[in-house]
């Protein structure tokens, strides 16, 4: 089979509960495990190369003399911006090329700018290498997702794309625990430059593992425009709440991950190797529950056929509001640390519910640009302003003398768990309503 092998057959709607056609394509036996083995790798590996900034922040900024400020755009605007405006179109062509090229394009850009950033000797240059990244993992997702769609069959895509998803904790746990080791002892630059290295090796493993994967059809008349298709989907009510909750949920995980290092060791005076170890460890095993028993749950929501598939994050969003709360300001550390993991748990228990929902809505043949649309969403607006704004209270509560002005900013966080809530239950009753019309 090659990247031009015939046209695949396209399943029924998964919207209809239908079941999946039989088609030769799909991965069966030892290279199901092993094809999702290694997207779950290199998603991971995309993570690390998020994070890594996060858990050297404070080693970077003492490096390169920053403010808190500088920080918030670094992790903020100079990934968020490029990464959602090459999201879509890197989507585009997964869906109507080669899904399989673009990921191991993207994975090797990315991985390239990770090892220059270690280099960096200024916040420009820094800043420019994370644009760099975020140009490589725009393609991540929606080139694995529509991987995924190919090559899985319909009945197993919601456990697929849980593992998959299982990359992003992971990849936070290793970032976190492995690069606050490193930082600590060999330095932020080593941390970065080996985490390029180790993105080159899993773009070998890829190449090999992954098998091309077949074109969908495509229809006779001239296709739709990119940008008409998409306003197209957008139309929907149930995908544009799909949308709104994904905005909610950029303005809570951003400032969250980029600043929940720094505030423990201030707050508490933890070391980053202490924070990545405590912290990184609790998200990785969160993510790997959430994202697994959240893929299974969300098949099992689909074959119910009522089309409620967002009610149990929308709950989960609500309780960890509370707890992160509670974390901001409780004067023990570790209890800190065990107050944020409702919220760790929320963020990778939505993803196979977030990313199947918005599947189904969109359809065969769409499906990674519905995973565009929702990364936009989600890492648009919230992680270009959320990061910048918190940094900017911390600034200014710090000038004023006013202590913990870190957890005082890092209060967008619960209020965006909020509003995440409550577009994703008004999102379940609109996909519900789908249903029942279809």
């Amino acid at each position: 089979m090659s990247d031009n092998a015939e046209t695949q057959r396209i399943e029924p709607n998964a919207l209809t509960c239908q079941p999946p056609a039989i088609n030769p394509d799909y991965v069966q036996g030892w290279r199901f495990g092993a094809v999702l083995a290694t997207l779950l790798l290199i998603n991971a590996v995309s993570q690390i190369d998020r994070i890594l900034p996060y858990i050297l922040a404070e080693a970077i900024k003492t490096d390169l003399s920053l403010s808190d400020t500088q920080i918030g755009l670094m992790t903020g605007i100079a990934f968020a911006v490029c990464y959602t405006l090459l999201s879509l179109p890197l989507a585009r062509q997964a869906d109507r090329g080669s899904p399989r090229m673009v990921l191991l394009t993207c994975l090797l850009v990315w991985s390239a700018m990770t090892a220059m950033g270690g280099m960096a000797a200024s916040f420009v240059f820094l800043a420019l290498t994370r644009f760099g990244v975020a140009f490589g993992e725009a393609g991540a997702i929606p080139s694995g997702h529509a991987i995924i769609a190919r090559i899985i069959r319909p009945d197993r895509r919601g456990l697929a794309i849980g593992l998959f998803s299982m990359g992003i904790p992971l990849g936070t746990m290793v970032g976190f625990a492995a690069g606050g080791a490193i930082g600590d002892s060999l330095g932020w630059r080593t941390a970065l430059i080996g985490a390029g290295a180790l993105g080159g090796l899993v773009a070998v493993l890829a190449y090999l593992v992954i098998p091309p994967t077949p074109r969908i059809a495509q229809a006779a008349t001239k296709p739709e425009p990119f940008l008409a298709s998409s306003l197209r989907l957008l139309s929907v009510p149930a995908f544009r709440w799909l949308v709104i909750a994904g905005v909610a949920l950029g303005f809570a995980s951003a400032p969250f991950y980029a600043f929940s290092a720094p505030f423990l060791i201030r707050t508490h005076g933890f070391t980053a190797s202490e924070v990545g170890m405590s912290f990184g460890l609790l998200q990785g095993l969160m993510g790997i529950i959430g994202t697994l028993v959240g893929g299974r749950g969300f098949d099992r929501a689909v074959r119910s056929g009522t089309g409620r598939v967002l009610g149990p994050p929308a709950v989960l969003f609500l309780v960890s509001s509370v707890t992160v709360t509670a974390a901001l300001f409780t004067p023990v550390g570790w209890v800190a640390i065990l107050l944020f993991v409702p919220t760790m748990l929320a963020f990778a228990f939505l993803l196979p519910w977030a990313f199947g929902a918005a599947h189904l809505v969109a359809g065969p043949g769409k499906q990674a640009m519905a995973s565009s649309l929702v990364m936009i969403a989600s890492g648009l607006l919230g992680p270009a302003l959320a990061p910048l704004m918190v940094g900017m209270i911390s600034d200014a509560t710090t000038e004023a003398q006013i202590p913990n002005g870190l957890g005082l900013g890092l209060l967008i966080v619960p209020v965006a768990c909020v509003l995440s809530a409550i577009a994703c239950l008004i999102a379940n009753r609109r996909i519900a309503d789908l249903i029942r019309k279809t």
